[in-house]
């Protein structure tokens, strides 16, 4: 098992990680101000998802496999930047009625949920998260490697729901804010659109 020295250092360095703003945490921002922290807990949920995902593909070896191959490597990066733009041209031509400014509900919690799995699934980085960090905890002499990975990537699982969580809670007091006034909430979707495509090309042009 994983002596309590290495899991104080992978906690203190996993809480920095998963508070720092990248894209799930802006996809679940976004949802929860749009349309309420009933649809930003399930994107948080469906990026829980999607890093567990991660970890099984981890512990079974088959994230090492994608690394290893340059083709697998580029049909995963680019799956990732295509539906980040997806999302953030979605975001750029969302229609929103200015003459009923409390019906904000954009998306329902299971497409949310959807989108998170998606987005979490489809991001390279992530994988190389799990590829390249979760090992560097992991000692031989301690027991079943295997069980010492998947125990670091359920402990990310938590961290990074927790982490959601609070920023779904928080952003929610947001959306209230936005519903009472839609041309900032038009001006936010603009700014959000733009933040994704943003990243879906950046994440295009990503060296291995």
């Amino acid at each position: 098992m994983l002596t309590l020295e290495t899991l104080i250092t992978y906690l203190a360095i996993l809480i920095g990680f998963a508070f720092t703003p990248g894209p799930a945490t802006l996809l679940t921002l976004a949802r929860s101000s749009q349309s309420g922290v009933r649809v930003g807990l399930f994107t948080g949920f469906g990026i829980a998802v999607g890093d567990l995902i991660h970890t099984l593909l981890a512990v079974l070896g088959i994230s090492a496999i994608i690394f290893a191959s340059a083709l697998m490597f580029s049909i995963v990066k680019y799956l990732g930047a295509a539906y980040l733009i997806y999302l953030g041209i979605k975001a750029l031509f969302v229609k929103s009625d200015l003459s009923l400014p409390k019906q904000m509900s954009v998306i329902s919690a299971k497409e949310a949920f959807r989108q998170g799995v998606l987005l979490e699934v489809l991001n390279p980085k992530s994988a190389m998260f799990f590829l390249a960090f979760l090992p560097q905890f992991v000692a031989p002499e301690q027991g079943m490697v295997a069980l010492q990975m998947m125990t670091l990537g359920l402990l990310f699982v938590g961290i990074g729901l927790f982490s959601t969580f609070v920023v779904a809670l928080s952003a929610g007091r947001i959306g209230e804010f936005l519903r009472r006034n839609p041309i900032l909430m038009r001006r936010q979707n603009k700014a959000v659109g733009s933040l994704y495509c943003g990243l879906g090309v950046k994440l295009a042009f990503q060296e291995r």
